[in-house]
């Protein structure tokens, strides 16, 4: 006989389980939307890089979110909680991009040689613009709580302060274009443009890479066993080969393995090239302040060599169909599918709080990201798996700003 406790617990878990199936609805439409979205780029000019950009933004987004894989997210989980799993996500994620892309340059540039660099990649000047733009972009993550990847991928979490510094970072844009002209005569136009291949070759430049991620992380995983704040093991449970409902619900819970985070997007990072330029998510903003602001008379016409350097080029667009737009929108439908799906998306109005470290980040992330030409997805991340020096300086420039971001607020704390 059943008792009527069991009843109502039965009768509560099929109404959860009934109302459970609403969760999938948002990611169903996203990808049931994809398809006649997919159909009609195809019949656009360059459709195939079109829908090809369509799927990665989807498939970055999704990951992006379901891993947290976010710069400052990773750094402050370091510094602040001796997390070593996001860092070393990071580091992993370059590893992976960087033998990626030394097999796909390869086959571009057969015989790598000084002055000889690959067509679009994000190899910039070094100088110490390019380290004042990195410390710049590492203030702004600290202020406004994300990178602007971050940034992006939260609009689908339904982020308050997302949409604020994604303005701020437009007007970040319109200050690096005004100050461009002088800066570049003073520093940049002379500066070195080193690609690691065309002085090392491809063996040697990926060598010396991988040897110094492999030294980076051994040196924060051993910094994390002295802090003493080792994640404790969970105790061993029975082993029991999950079935296929409880394998497709764990995609969905919590949040992926950090390491799985990195290899994802190292692996999708190595495939862009293929299709398109190389992985970048400040192209189509960019280049969107720069038409306006200069219809508008706000910045200069002329933006000296800036057109001629590898990065995140905001050229003044003709169309915002470009593969780099068509690549955020599928990255915000992405996240916010996969945010609906786990039940991470927790939208809130937005506070006066809310709206002002926005603001305030996002300027000093526009300005690094024009400066730099690049933020961490681009400069970083894509620069240095090309073999880029100046994304190694970059983003050596961001994790400093940081740091010093997280001492300055635990100094603060120590005085309160």
């Amino acid at each position: 006989m059943t008792s009527v406790t069991g009843e109502h617990t039965q009768n509560v878990n099929g109404r959860h389980r009934a109302r459970d199936w609403t969760r999938w609805l948002p990611l169903a439409a996203v990808l049931a939307a994809a398809w006649p979205v997919a159909a009609q780029l195809q019949l656009q000019g360059g459709g195939r890089t079109l829908v090809f950009a369509l799927a990665l933004g989807l498939l970055l987004g999704l990951v992006l979110q379901r891993s947290r894989f976010c710069f400052y997210c990773h750094a402050r989980d370091w510094f602040e909680f001796g997390d070593p799993r996001g860092v070393l996500s990071i580091l992993l994620a370059l590893a992976v991009g960087s033998a990626g892309m030394t097999v796909v340059l390869g086959s571009w540039v057969a015989v790598p040689q000084p002055g000889q660099l690959p067509p679009d990649m994000h190899i910039g000047p070094v100088s110490w613009v390019l380290v004042l733009a990195g410390l710049a972009f590492g203030a702004g993550m600290s202020v406004s709580g994300s990178c602007i990847s971050a940034h992006w991928y939260r609009l689908g979490e339904g982020s308050p302060v997302a949409p604020f510094a994604l303005v701020g970072t437009g007007l970040g844009f319109v200050l690096g274009f005004r100050s461009w002209n002088p800066l570049y005569s003073l520093a940049i136009a002379d500066a070195p443009v080193i690609w690691l291949p065309a002085h090392l070759g491809y063996g040697g430049a990926l060598a010396l890479q991988l040897a110094v991620l492999g030294l980076l992380a051994a040196w924060v995983w051993r910094i994390h066993g002295r802090s003493g704040r080792a994640q404790p093991r969970p105790a061993a449970e029975p082993a029991q080969p999950p079935g296929l409902r409880q394998l497709w619900m764990s995609l969905w819970q919590g949040r992926w393995n950090a390491a799985l985070g990195g290899l994802a997007v190292g692996l999708i990072a190595a495939a862009a090239i293929v299709r398109m330029r190389p992985l970048g998510v400040t192209t189509t903003l960019g280049s969107t302040v720069r038409s306006w602001a200069q219809a508008g008379g706000w910045v200069p016409e002329r933006l000296h060599g800036l057109d001629t350097l590898g990065g995140c080029a905001t050229a003044v667009l003709n169309s915002l169909l470009t593969p780099h737009a068509v690549l955020l929108l599928g990255l915000v439908a992405g996240a916010w599918g996969a945010a609906v799906a786990s039940r991470q998306w927790t939208p809130r109005r937005p506070t006066w709080r809310d709206a002002a470290r926005g603001l305030a980040g996002g300027a000093l992330l526009g300005w690094g990201a024009m400066m730099g030409l690049g933020c961490t997805i681009g400069t970083l991340l894509s620069g240095s798996m090309a073999g880029a020096l100046s994304g190694w300086v970059f983003g050596a420039a961001v994790f400093t700003a940081l740091w010093l971001g997280f001492v300055l607020r635990r100094w603060q704390a120590s005085r309160d």
